[in-house]
């Protein structure tokens, strides 16, 4: 699916930025840009990565394929957010089936121009993190008790 028409600007470079959640949490965020030529250092990216978001331009949505791939590959759990430039055409019940989701994968509607809206997505993911290593601590427990 490509319903992106007259597109003249692409992103050159990475994001940084650092949230402080409160005095024990900072929450470091890294964008990544989706351009093939920048693949090759997605890997160093993910290393120590403790979750990702990926952000899907639903105009574009088999842009997608390659950070939910790296992703699964390197067991980082994930978010998908779907970015809103005026209203998708796809359900989201689609756009989970166009990304082979898995049921467990978070998929949330968003506006990345909106604060409100990206806050959500954080909040979204940390939410996520916090369900998915707590399931994990508690299958290692047993192995603790040995």
């Amino acid at each position: 699916i490509s319903e992106v028409r007259g597109k003249s600007a692409t992103t050159v470079a990475f994001d940084f930025g650092r949230i402080t959640l409160d005095a024990r949490n900072v929450l470091y965020l890294f964008g990544a840009p989706g351009q093939e030529r920048f693949w090759f250092l997605w890997d160093r990216l993910f290393s120590g990565t403790l979750g990702a978001v990926v952000l899907v331009d639903t105009r574009r949505i088999d842009d997608s394929w390659y950070a939910i791939d790296r992703l699964e590959h390197h067991g980082t759990p994930f978010i998908v957010a779907c970015n809103d430039f005026g209203g998708s055409a796809h359900t989201p019940a689609q756009i989970r089936e166009a990304l082979d989701l898995d049921p467990q994968v978070p998929l949330l509607d968003c506006d990345a121009r909106s604060r409100e809206s990206s806050k959500r997505v954080l909040i979204t993911l940390v939410e996520h993190l916090k369900t998915v290593y707590a399931s994990e601590s508690a299958l290692r427990a047993p192995e603790l008790a040995l």
